[in-house]
């Protein structure tokens, strides 16, 4: 996967424009239904999101960055890269459940990677292990909830997951996921 500066800039901000657009949409459609009222109260909440988000989000990337500049895209290479064989995957398998929070924390960490050296098998296996296994989300909600012998055994038997994920993606032929 090339870094973000290597791709076009149409394909750099498409995501933008679509979100802004989207954006104008909900907000002619808002103040169609609701009024100036209505507008200003979305906007409202959305501000409020925003102070629950940013702190969150701008860490990451901050991480996200320093990653990308401060190790060294061989050495991401060879621990994730597609020469790193079985022990690429354990390595984002455990670094996967180790990432706490949500998307916003876990998908510019697998950005970086990518842009690092991470082949597709260590960044899928890194997003599995993060999504099944994120070890914040069983101390946080499986254990208090279902109880500690549940959420040991679904971790048991998940455990192995990420790993396979891995291997599956390293085997699709090349044009499944380019970009």
């Amino acid at each position: 996967m090339p870094p973000p500066s290597a791709a076009s800039p149409l394909r750099r901000h498409a995501n933008l424009v679509f979100i802004l657009g989207l954006c104008a949409a909900s907000a002619l459609a808002c103040f169609a239904l609701k009024g100036t009222e209505g507008l200003v109260s979305g906007l409202a909440r959305a501000r409020d999101l925003a102070a629950v988000m940013l702190p969150v989000i701008l860490p990451a990337l901050i991480l996200a960055g320093l990653v990308q500049v401060g190790v060294a895209r061989e050495r991401i290479s060879r621990w994730l890269g597609a020469n790193s064989g079985l022990r690429g995957l354990v390595l984002a398998t455990v670094a996967g459940i180790a990432t706490p929070g949500g998307p916003m924390a876990a998908f510019p960490l697998v950005l970086a990677l990518a842009a690092g050296g991470a082949d597709r098998g260590a960044l899928i296996a890194y997003i599995a292990a993060w999504a099944l296994n994120g070890f914040s989300r069983i101390l946080v909600w499986e254990i208090p909830v279902l109880g500690p012998e549940f959420a040991a055994l679904r971790f048991l038997a998940s455990l192995p997951l990420p790993v396979l994920a891995g291997l599956v993606a390293r085997r699709l032929p090349g044009w499944v996921g380019a970009r």
